[in-house]
Parts: structure tokens; sequence; C-alpha cells
């Protein structure tokens, strides 16, 4: 990198602070800093939650999986194959009634409709896991940018924390919102740059496969199930496990449905989660396609695999934008790379806050403060959760490619379980508190006893196994025990109101078939 190239990222950091300061002006109150008014536009909402979604991790590892990685190839993309099916379900269950109750944290919704240990509960495994995961994020991230700056990884784990902190505190859910739609828009350059680029110097289509194991270009593995076999990412563990798991992740976890909560209306929040369950597969198949695409450049270019080191292939794309770019846009695409870090990073520390303030602060220390006190102290825990998130990847060192996997593994430890406690309060009106917590608890059991006892079980069944027994062991205990505290009408399902919107959930449903079929076409096209 030379001086053109920390210019353009200079001018990138200028501008986002000063978008951040701008941002700020009118906030006075919390639902202003973490919800924006509630005034934020669908597709603004829309293109966030599908920039965080595809982060910095993402890009550099995704394609290098697709290309190099032992075992990869492009069965990542059936980690998509259940987005359409999962916003669905979303859109009609879970996102019309958190709308509605008109909260903050969305796990108020839980004390509203259980007690205030339930909301603790799953509020605190929110909070701890989003952390951990952040953190990691953050080391991995850091030594990518510290080997491509050639600086030192704490100065860079710092600096980069520290500029997602300024913007998150100066601007809030607006400031990360309109930030990712900039950042989206740079990261899909980047991909096409790059994606370019490596087709022009492999010299067309008809060299892309050259070189590739016939393995690496399967998309649907129907033959593995999961179950004991010991494969991860069959498509029916893809599929079923996925769905549970983007229902969760997307229906259940602050730092996604903050933003749906963000919408004017319940009609724009379920726009933005179609425009997911539309765009995301489409932006996927393209950074995917960038890997293959450089890839294969690398297998045809010696010199070009040499500088890739054997045992950290995700170097892959930051080598071949320093090595194959000219000088300036070598500053875009780095840009584009802190662009994707920072779109999940800045929604983590938001929500985190949101929830320690609402679940916590609000709820056990503070109740009665003013809403000048409120503002001060959520930007305060904005502070302290982009400080601990930042200092916890400190923590991570050598071992983060085996703390990376594990918090894959603790995220589906959990996603199933706390999908479950949402599930057993919209659509079962008969569960009571105690049922809802002790079905959270044995769905988190049988998750780890699959962990520890069955290690051929794929982790991506556990969203299935702890969602499932969560709901089953909390509506038995809840029929034979105590029924639950009469419901108001604003904290139950109302599908027959929901009808207009049913050719468009069918239009998803088709979808989800269409990326499907579409992928085994060319999967039989690929492989002769």
């Amino acid at each position: 990198m030379n001086y053109l190239d920390w210019l353009v990222i200079a001018i990138y950091i200028v501008l986002l602070i000063a978008l951040s300061a701008y941002l700020s002006r009118k906030q006075g109150n919390v639902d202003d800093y973490y919800l924006g008014g509630r005034t934020i536009p669908w597709w603004a909402i829309g293109v966030s939650t599908m920039a965080t979604q595809l982060g910095a991790i993402s890009f550099i590892s995704a394609p290098a999986f697709v290309a190099l990685k032992p075992g990869g190839g492009l069965r990542w993309l059936g980690y998509e194959f259940a987005v359409p099916i999962a916003m669905v379900f979303v859109m009609i269950f879970i996102i019309p009634v958190i709308h509605r109750a008109r909260i903050v944290s969305l796990y108020e919704y839980l004390e509203e409709r259980f007690d205030a240990s339930t909301r603790s509960i799953v509020s605190s495994i929110f909070q701890i896991s989003r952390a951990l995961a952040t953190g990691v994020g953050i080391y991995a991230i850091g030594i990518v940018l510290s080997a491509i700056w050639d600086v030192p990884l704490v100065p860079t784990i710092l600096a980069i924390g520290f500029l997602t902190i300024i913007y998150d505190v100066l601007g809030g859910i607006k400031a990360v919102v309109y930030t990712d739609v900039i950042q989206m828009f740079i990261l899909t350059l980047g991909i096409l740059i790059c994606g370019f680029t490596a087709y022009f110097l492999i010299g067309g289509w008809e060299n892309v496969f050259v070189g590739f194991d016939r393995e690496r270009l399967q998309i649907l593995n129907m033959s593995a199930h999961g179950f004991g076999d010991g494969e991860d990412y069959s498509f029916w563990a893809l599929v079923i496990g996925g769905f549970f798991l983007y229902v969760s992740y997307y229906g259940c976890d602050q730092s996604q449905v903050q933003r749906e909560m963000s919408a004017k209306t319940v009609d724009d929040a379920k726009k933005s989660l179609m425009f997911n369950g539309i765009a995301r597969f489409i932006l996927v198949s393209a950074y995917l396609g960038m890997g293959l695409l450089i890839g294969a450049y690398a297998f045809q270019n010696e010199a070009f695999m040499d500088l890739i080191p054997k045992d950290r292939v995700d170097y892959m794309v930051p080598i071949f934008i320093l090595n194959y770019l000219p000088h300036g846009l070598i500053g875009f695409i780095v840009v584009a790379l802190l662009a994707a870090f920072m779109s999940s990073l800045d929604s983590s520390i938001n929500s985190l806050s949101a929830a320690t303030m609402r679940d916590i602060y609000q709820r056990y220390i503070k109740p009665d403060g003013d809403d000048k006190h409120n503002f001060m102290m959520s930007k305060v825990l904005t502070v302290f959760w982009g400080v601990v998130c930042t200092g916890f990847a400190f923590l991570v060192g050598s071992i983060s490619d085996t703390v990376i996997e594990a918090i894959n593994k603790v995220g589906s430890l959990f996603y199933g379980p706390v999908l479950a406690a949402f599930v057993l309060g919209l659509l079962f009106s008969r569960t009571n508190a105690t049922g809802a917590k002790l079905g959270v608890v044995v769905g988190v059991a049988v998750n780890f006893i699959l962990w520890i006892g069955f290690p051929e079980v794929s982790w991506l069944w556990w969203n299935v196994s702890g969602s499932i027994s969560a709901i089953l062991v909390g509506y038995v205990w809840s029929y034979f025990s105590s029924p639950a505290k009469t419901l108001p009408a604003s904290l139950t399902v109302h599908i027959a109101s929901d009808t207009h919107w049913k050719w468009r959930y069918v239009f998803m449903i088709v979808y989800f078939f269409f990326i499907i079929i579409a992928s085994y076409i060319l999967e039989r096209i690929w492989l002769g």
C-alpha cells in the first residue's frame, strides 16, 4: 500500500464520522438512539440487515472456503437455501407482534408474555454470546488487516474498535443503518472489482474450472444427512437446521430485530425482510463466484499460489488485492474490507447496549431515570460494550481458529432454545412462565449432550433439537400445571389480518424452491 491507498482510507473514515455526527442531530431519548424514532425507511433497514450478515469474515473466508480450504467448495451456498422460508415465518408470526408491542429491547416481550426472569435469562444469553462472537470477529479481521497494512496486530485491533465506537456512539441506530448502506455499496463494488480482475487474468470463462476437484463444485450433498455420518454440511442439515437457525437469528436476536422495530410500520419491516430473503442469495452467489475466479487464477499461477500461506488460506483474497490491483483501487478494496467488518461490529455494539439498557439498567438499576439521563447512559453503555468486545479480541490469541469454530457451535447451542421461548409465547397461549424457562434449560441441555456425547451429529441439527425439545417440554409442563396469565390481543398472532401479504409469501416459497433447483442444474452442468 502507498500514500494513495492511505488517502482513500482516510477520506472514507472522515466521511463516516461526519455522517454519524450529522445523524446525531435531534436525538434526545432512548427511542431516538436505539430505534431512530421509528422512522427509518424499509430499504435502508433491508440493506443494513444484509450488510450485517455478510460481513468481512464472509468476504474473506467464504471465497477461500470455495477455492482452497480442505473439504470446502460450493456447498457453502447451501447456507442460503433456508433464508426465504425462514423470512416467511418471521414475517407472519414474529415481526407483527414485536412491532406492535412498541418496545426497544426484543426481550421486553418475554416479560410482558411470561415474567421478568424469563426476559432476564434470554437477554443475558444474547448479551454473553453476542459479545463473545463479536470479540472473535474483531480478532479474525484484525489479523488480516494487520497483514495488509503491515502494522502490528494490537494497534490494528484498537484502531478498528475505536473508529467503530466513535461513529456508533455519535449516531446511534441511524448511524448503524445508513453507514451500513454505504458499506454495502462499497462491499458490492469490491466483490465485482476483484471478480472481474480475476476473470480477465485467467483468460475467460473456459478456464474457470481448470484445476478444481470435481467435489469442490458440488453444491447439494443429498446423500448425507448429518445424523452420525460426520457430514456437517449435508443438504438436509443446511435446509432444516438452517431454517430454525435463521428464524431464530432474524426473529429472536436483538442485533437483527432492532432494525425491524425501527421501521415506520409492520409492512415496512416485512418489506425489509423480504428484500433480504431475495437479495441475500444473489450477493452470496456473487462473492462465492469471486472465490471461484480468484481460486482458478491461483491454480493457474504458481507464483500467486506460493504467496498464500498453506495454513491460512483465508489470506487468498487480501493477497490477491495487494498484488494484482493498482494503487488507489487497493485502498478502495481495503475500505470494502473495513466496511464489511464494521457493518457487523456496529450493530452488535448498538444492540448489546440496547439490551443492557432496557433489560438491566432501566429494569433493575434506575427504572425512574428521565430522558436526558437515559440517553446519556445509552451512549455510555455503547462505549462499554465497544471496549468489552474489542478487549475480548486480545484474549483470543493463537487459539482463534478453535474459538471461531466453537463460537459457531455455541450459537447453535442457544439459537433453538431461544427461538422456542418466543414460539411458546406467540403460538401457545397456555404456556406459562415456568414452562418457558424449563423448556429453554432442557433445550440447551439436549444440545450440550449432543455436543459432548454425539460429535458425529451435525451442529446444524442442534438448532432443531434445541427448539423442538424446548417447545415440547415447555408446553407439556404448562399443560399439566397452572394456566398462563390472560394475554392482551397485542401479544398474540393475528394471521387473518395478514391476507394482503399472502401472495408475497407464496412468491418467497416459490423462490426457495427455485434457488435449490437452479443450484442443482448448475451443479449438473459443471460436473457433466
